[in-house]
């Protein structure tokens, strides 16, 4: 009998969960930064071996919401966790062992799926730090997703609680999005690794056009800020600090889809969109009812 599930992957924000979807399904498909809060909403991707099939949600960064979009993101973990059939709960091994799920996720109760709490980034760690962390323990796990180091072993750990199931998704499926979707994060990551301060937050990205009937494939994408101050700083003088964030996530695109990409790239201006319903939606964000 087959076995497939929903895995869900929740942490506070940077504790590498983008990264450990990425190596568990040997893809990028979700956008990498430095910078805390880069995910805003649920990437899925599906890792499919012999008889089982992961379907793997990458989600927000637990946080206290202070404005509308931080409340889409927190929803969106939130759905992932009444969703799962197993929950991988990260943290940063620098910081001990996390609080319990259902107080990081501010739970009335726990969730009802089984938690494994995997504490990430062990490669940082000292060798003395690494020796006492705690051990024995089958809820606890200790892993690099960088490194991959302890990877094998938590997928055998997910795989040993996933229900019996037929597959959900074909088995040559690696995710669910469309490619107009990846496109758009691609450009957003590369504008938050050449942006500085508070600018990134600002940031979203919409696709427009995607013509893959073209060659090369034409991409029409606006990316919007908030004020006028950080168009001037996304453009750059002369425009040389967009035509870079440009190339550079022109080359992503081109790598992810494996095809020859133009890339007409914008700046707008949307007043406040991260504080409004209406501009979230439009961006396809789900705000949760009030």
């Amino acid at each position: 009998m087959s076995r497939a599930g929903i895995v869900s992957v929740v942490g506070k924000p940077n504790a590498g969960k983008s990264t450990l979807l990425n190596r568990i399904i040997g893809q990028k498909l979700s956008i990498t930064s430095a910078k805390p809060q880069s995910t805003r909403d649920q990437i899925i991707g599906i890792r499919t071996e012999g008889d089982q099939q992961m379907v793997i949600v990458d989600t927000p960064g637990l946080l206290d919401p202070r404005y509308a979009l931080q409340r889409a993101m927190r929803a969106a973990a939130q759905r992932a966790l009444d969703d799962a059939d197993v929950i991988l709960y990260l943290a940063d091994a620098r910081d001990g062992v996390p609080p319990p799920l259902e107080e990081a996720a501010q739970l009335g109760t726990p969730p009802r799926a089984p938690v494994l709490t995997v504490l990430n980034k062990i490669d940082t760690l000292a060798p003395a730090l690494r020796a006492a962390l705690p051990g024995g323990r089958q809820d606890l796990m200790a892993i690099s997703a960088l490194t991959g180091e302890g990877v094998d072993a938590l997928m055998q750990a997910v795989a040993e609680q996933l229900p019996e199931s037929p597959f959900l998704y074909p088995e040559d499926e690696i995710g669910t999005q469309p490619l107009r979707f990846f496109a758009g994060e691609l450009i957003r990551e590369t504008a938050l690794e050449q942006l500085q301060d508070e600018v990134p937050y600002s940031v979203a990205c919409a696709v427009e056009e995607f013509r893959e009937d073209r060659s090369p494939v034409y991409i029409r994408a606006v990316i919007y800020v908030e004020r006028e101050s950080q168009k001037g700083i996304l453009i750059g003088h002369r425009g040389a600090r967009i035509r870079d964030i440009g190339r550079a996530a022109r080359g992503k695109i081109e790598k992810f889809i494996d095809a020859p990409v133009y890339l007409d790239l914008r700046v707008k201006v949307l007043a406040n969109w991260r504080r409004n319903a209406q501009a979230l939606r439009r961006f396809g964000y789900t705000l949760p009812k009030e």
